[in-house]
């Protein structure tokens, strides 16, 4: 009896001062500004990317980009070398992975803070051009606030926020342009000379990222011709910002110049895919409304139906840098695609769309907005869950996509070792995704791809030469048959024998995610070894 009571006792202290700590943080929260309020969730955000950050090993891009900086180049064979040079001093460094993570993550965290801004200073565009007839705005920062919310409810945008892409550094000059074309659209409003020198720069480092930062600038231009039309064809700012931005992309033009224009004709092929069908454009669209969230959808939905009527053709000027990224990826999605290549036009969205939620929740239409936003939350912390699980392990290691991200530390050393034991000429793997992790983990012994086609490690590596000796790496979530004479028919290059070495299984939580297996492989035959 006496232990009850003492139980209930302190169930009852804990309870109330739980109460207590509620109250307390709820009365903080209500007292907060709408910028407190949008700080507060980008931290406990920005806490949970590092948790991340430091739990895992690196994605296939995130090593292939971190080669990038550890061999220093005008450009690259697949993208511009922004990002390269950008993770260079810390790779210089040889900064831990975790340590390496905190550039996506304060990209991430300006972008945020760029959204929040855009959208304070498109509601000021707007209250500019309103009328007794049009509906009433939402105060300012409510309307940033809940672009921000609306960022982070966002599935997708928390992987580039933990792992490094060129999205990840366009995303943040794409609002910049969008907010220097808000700035353009001002009536009464001079562009100065200071104006056209930082949309050059923006232009510039935009395209030193990605080349789909074409799609930007087309945007950008379309908002130069958006009625009522402004003089800039005769404006010599605009002639200066032009020629800042070829200078600084003058590197990515020499580079490819240099080298047959590779990158042009890669991406060419690379953006077309292959045949078009449309249920890989309804996948797309699917797919996107997915990882983004539905609550951008119902956002924008309520801004059109609010304040279409304000200014329809400056909206669809503005827009554009939403709807012209998105519809070409939307189009050759036809032939494959990957969902990420639309982020920095999403996060153009998040303006318009935190309008509209913020006018609708100011108009009680509350439930909706509520219940998608808790379930985009929900399915955020599933997925962060599943990471750092080590997803569903099953019979067969490539039913787990998780399972790409744990074991290339180990595997690479592991290669690492037995190249030196067995004096081979370097270490082969059969893939480029299997190549950018043992590349890195392995560093500095050269990795050889042994496909057939061209890419980054001919041009850091060169081809693996005939009599030459290889460690061969092999991952059971991406199996290939050893490339020995005789084996396969169809081969054009081959070892003339290979030998087992070492199995090590990759392990988390106690659990089996996958295996690699390595071999020793004797004497290349690069031509017509059958």
């Amino acid at each position: 009896m006496v232990v009850l009571a003492i139980t209930r006792c302190l169930n009852f202290i804990c309870a109330k001062k739980c109460r207590n700590l509620a109250s307390v943080v709820s009365s903080y929260w209500k007292s907060c500004s709408y910028t407190g309020k949008a700080g507060i969730c980008l931290a406990i955000a920005a806490l949970v990317h590092l948790g991340l950050g430091f739990s895992f090993e690196l994605s296939v891009d995130e090593a292939h980009y971190l080669l990038y900086a550890k061999h220093m180049a005008l450009s690259y064979f697949d993208h511009p070398p922004l990002v390269g040079w950008i993770q260079w001093p810390l790779v210089s460094l040889d900064a831990s992975t975790g340590v390496l993570r905190l550039v996506p993550e304060l990209l991430w965290l300006i972008s945020c803070a760029l959204v929040y801004m855009v959208t304070s200073e498109l509601q000021r565009f707007l209250q500019a051009k309103a009328s007794i007839a049009t509906p009433t705005l939402p105060p300012i920062g409510s309307s940033s606030f809940a672009a921000v919310l609306l960022v982070i409810a966002a599935p997708l945008p928390h992987v580039l926020s933990v792992g490094l892409l060129p999205d990840s550094i366009l995303t943040p000059l794409s609002l910049g342009l969008l907010w220097m074309a808000l700035r353009w659209m001002q009536i009464g409003r001079n562009f100065t000379l200071r104006d056209w020198l930082i949309t050059g720069a923006l232009l510039g480092l935009a395209g030193l990222s990605k080349y789909t930062a074409a799609f930007t600038a087309f945007a950008l231009l379309l908002v130069l011709l958006c009625p009522p039309r402004k003089h800039w064809i005769n404006q010599a700012g605009f002639y200066l910002a032009l020629l800042l931005a070829l200078l600084m992309i003058s590197p990515v033009l020499y580079w490819n110049w240099a080298n047959d224009w590779i990158s042009f004709k890669y991406q060419l092929a690379h953006g077309s895919g292959g045949e078009w069908l449309f249920r890989r454009f309804a996948g797309f669209i699917g797919l996107q409304l997915l990882v983004f969230g539905f609550l951008f959808a119902v956002g924008i939905i309520f801004f059109l139906k609010r304040y279409w009527a304000k200014s329809p053709a400056a909206l669809v000027c503005l827009l554009g840098f939403f709807w012209i990224p998105f519809g070409i990826f939307a189009w050759l999605s036809g032939g494959g695609g990957l969902p990420h290549w639309t982020t920095p036009a999403w996060f153009c969205l998040a303006p318009f769309a935190g309008i509209g939620i913020a006018s609708a929740w100011a108009n009680q239409q509350r439930r909706l907005i509520r219940f998608i936003f808790v379930l985009q939350i929900a399915l955020c912390l599933i997925g962060f869950g599943f990471v750092l699980s080590g997803g569903i392990v099953g019979s067969n290691p490539r039913s787990n996509p998780i399972a790409d991200l744990y074991g290339w530390d180990q595997a690479g050393k592991t290669a690492l070792a037995l190249s030196k034991t067995h004096s081979v000429t370097g270490i082969a793997v059969q893939n480029w995704t299997l190549g950018s992790r043992i590349a890195w983990y392995a560093r500095p012994s050269p990795v050889f791809i042994l496909d057939q086609r061209q890419d980054q490690f001919d041009l850091w590596f060169g081809s693996l030469k005939p009599g030459s000796d290889a460690i061969t790496v092999n991952w059971s979530a991406m199996p290939y048959p050893l490339p020995v004479k005789g084996t396969q028919a169809h081969l054009q290059a081959a070892f003339a024998q290979c030998q087992a070495l070492e199995r090590v299984e990759v392990r988390h939580l106690g659990r089996v995610l996958s295996h690699f297996d390595f071999s020793l492989c004797k004497n290349w035959m690069a031509k017509d070894p059958n």
